[in-house]
């Protein structure tokens, strides 16, 4: 009996400083997906083909540089740009690799981009007016060099079918098995994961992002109220307080800030409040009522409503994930 050719051919691109490591673990990941796959259905199971690309010399294409299937004729099906080493790569450093992506998604490939990798994705322009994701901590960056792309940074995978985005350093272990899930299916995505010993996808980035203010917008009189608002802990921050602290009316207040940071004076404010709620709930141990008071909730059911919004979790359920005692107990594990 012939064994069947590959399902479809994964691509890694290695452009300019993406981290090695995340390169051979997905190529790791799909190895098992395809060796648990045989395991189950036998030699005529559906495989992936692995493959990795570079810049060629001449600064215009790209190459493979390793094939787990050598010499079987075909174009990637899926391209995935890894995490960065250090910093996202520059503009001049993508733009002849986000030539050669455009052409291979016109010709009908699925680009997917994990952490910083989605600033090599955002050259290729295909993110215009579309929803992407990256990690938390570029999430400013990106924004600014890529105004038309819709971020949203609560997302750990955003599959937008033809384009993928994964936000966290570490996300290619979703992506891959979103992948996997993909082709192969469901149940050798579980298989996969239970393998790896890794949850299988279905977390958000907001469980794990601290709240990172815009503060180098320009715009002095919203940075002073941003200060102020640092410095009390969004106490008695009501609109007319903030808007007489930046010296301004409330309507062009609202305005400005909005412009200035991406969130409205009320939304910043939880954000800032749930942010010290986060550290208590992390490194201490009192009631989560009375961390709510001690960040300016009165109401602890309005501060459980805020917390959940924010972080996408309870804050008991927050600190049963990071609390001290949960870390001590998984090192001790």
């Amino acid at each position: 009996m012939t064994t069947p050719g590959p399902l479809a051919e994964i691509a890694i691109l290695l452009y300019p400083g993406a981290q090695l490591g995340a390169a051979h673990g997905l190529t790791d990941l799909f190895s098992v997906a395809n060796l648990l796959a045989r395991r189950r259905l036998g030699a005529a199971a559906p495989r992936l083909r692995i493959s990795h690309w570079r810049g060629s010399e001449s600064g215009t294409d790209a190459e493979r540089v390793f094939d787990s299937d050598p010499g079987v004729p075909g174009e990637p099906d899926f391209i995935i740009m890894p995490p960065a080493v250090i910093a996202p790569i520059t503009a001049e450093e993508a733009a002849p690799l986000a030539v050669w992506l455009r052409e291979r998604h016109k010709g009908g490939a699925t680009l997917a981009s994990v952490c910083a990798g989605a600033f090599l994705l955002g050259e290729t322009g295909l993110l215009e007016g579309r929803a992407a994701t990256t990690h938390w901590f570029y999430a400013n960056d990106f924004a600014e060099r890529f105004p038309n792309a819709r971020v949203d940074i609560d997302k750990l995978v955003i599959d937008d079918g033809d384009l993928i985005t994964a936000g966290g350093l570490m996300a290619w272990t979703d992506l891959g098995l979103r992948l996997v899930d993909r082709l192969l299916g469901p149940t050798a995505m579980l298989e996969t994961a239970r393998f790896l010993l890794v949850d299988p996808p279905g977390r958000e980035q907001r469980y794990y992002s601290v709240f990172s203010p815009r503060l180098r917008h320009g715009d002095e009189a919203v940075l002073k109220v941003q200060h102020w608002l640092q410095a009390t802990g969004a106490r008695e921050a009501t609109l007319d307080a903030m808007a007489d602290k930046a010296g301004l009316e409330p309507r062009t207040f609202l305005r400005r800030f909005h412009k200035a940071t991406g969130l409205k004076p009320t939304e910043y404010c939880q954000h800032l409040r749930v942010g010290k709620a986060r550290e208590m709930l992390e490194t201490t141990t009192r009631p989560v009522d009375q961390v709510a008071w001690d960040v300016g909730y009165e109401d602890p059911g309005a501060f459980r409503k805020v917390f959940v919004k924010v972080t996408g979790l309870g804050p008991r359920e927050y600190r049963q994930r990071f609390g001290v005692a949960a870390i001590r107990g998984g090192i001790g594990a």
